[in-house]
């Protein structure tokens, strides 16, 4: 059989769930902006349809929805470069995830992490979505043929989960029509910390708002949510191997690394020996430097949507563009009898 060769395609999505964080940033969007322009086609999404997998407010759906769409262009996401859209708009992932509900196996889903988290104890209370999204967010990436998806540590299970379907499909129906797409996952704070607390991930659904920095935060409220981060009283390490049992003080070189694009090691070089008296003020001027324009440019585009709402119906109309194809080809793969999308 002759090996398929596929368009080098990068795929990723964030949930529009409210309030963007730097966790967001660094461990996603930053990385976003990186891959575009490179050999990779590259296609970006609001993933709305994860988000309803527990309720969501309709109002507050559609404003993240707009301000995640701003937080990708005002982070550098370039919608002539970029495909932006966001995944209602385009009714083929839904199609083609029932298709990979039928090859996906139960046994895989009930080994989801994520699922079990998210649902807690009262399981059966679940949304039936919140168990099968992991399908979608296949179809999501195989949609497109996408070869390589940028990741965090937490998702990595989830595109195992993708390269399995894409297997059994190709050897379910005797094809190499799927991609085994690969994971990227690199980056000194691919998984950013509470400022509160180190050994948990910055989330927007922290009760404390000192816990994250959003990127709706000006200024001042940057500079002031790291200088009353949480530390330890010892000076910073002169080498990384120093960090390991701080969690506190890893978080913020790791932060202060990603993004003034160093790795962990050459911050060391420069800052061992410090007290977090002067890191900290380093790392504030810095984060503002970075984030500041962010938050600025988020706002100017969220004063009047029309703007956001063009680029999202642009993105979806070039998504089809490419999955529609994909989709009818799939569908000729199964043996469906004049199947049209």
């Amino acid at each position: 059989m002759t090996e398929v060769v596929h368009t080098p395609r990068v795929f990723s999505g964030i949930q529009p769930s409210g309030g963007l964080t730097l966790g967001n940033y660094l461990g996603a969007m930053k990385r976003f902006v990186e891959m575009q322009g490179s050999e990779f086609e590259t296609i970006y999404c609001m993933v709305d349809l994860h988000a309803i997998t527990v309720w969501q407010d309709p109002d507050k759906l559609r404003h993240a929805t707009r301000e995640l769409c701003a937080g990708f262009i005002a982070s550098g996401l370039d919608p002539k470069q970029s495909v932006l859209f966001n995944q209602s708009q385009v009714p083929e992932h839904t199609q083609l995830a029932w298709i990979f509900n039928c090859v996906a196996r139960m046994g895989w889903m009930q080994r989801m992490t994520q699922f079990k988290d998210k649902a807690g104890k009262n399981a059966q209370n679940a949304s039936l979505g919140l168990f099968a999204y992991p399908a979608l967010m296949a179809a999501d990436i195989l949609a497109y043929h996408a070869t390589h998806v940028p990741v965090g540590e937490d998702q990595k299970q989830h595109l195992e989960l993708t390269r399995d379907i894409a297997i059994k499909f190709n050897n379910d129906f005797g094809v190499e029509f799927f991609p085994i797409t690969e994971p990227v996952i690199e980056g000194a704070a691919t998984r950013v910390m509470s400022l509160r607390d180190g050994s948990k991930k910055m989330s927007k659904s922290d009760p404390s708002d000192m816990s994250r920095i959003n990127l709706t935060d000006d200024a001042g409220a940057i500079a002031k949510k790291i200088r009353k981060a949480k530390t330890d009283p010892e000076p910073l390490p002169s080498e990384a191997k120093g960090l390991e049992e701080r969690p506190e003080a890893r978080n913020l070189v790791n932060i202060y690394a990603a993004l003034s694009e160093q790795s962990v090691d050459d911050v060391m070089r420069d800052v061992g020996g410090q007290q977090f008296g002067t890191f900290k003020p380093m790392l504030a001027d810095l984060a503002v430097d970075k984030l500041a324009p962010i938050s600025t440019e988020m706002a100017r585009l969220m004063q009047d949507t029309t703007e956001i709402d063009k680029i999202l119906d642009d993105g979806a109309e070039r998504a089809r563009a490419i999955a529609t194809p994909i989709l009818q080809k799939t569908y000729e793969i199964v043996g469906m009898v004049g199947a049209k999308t």
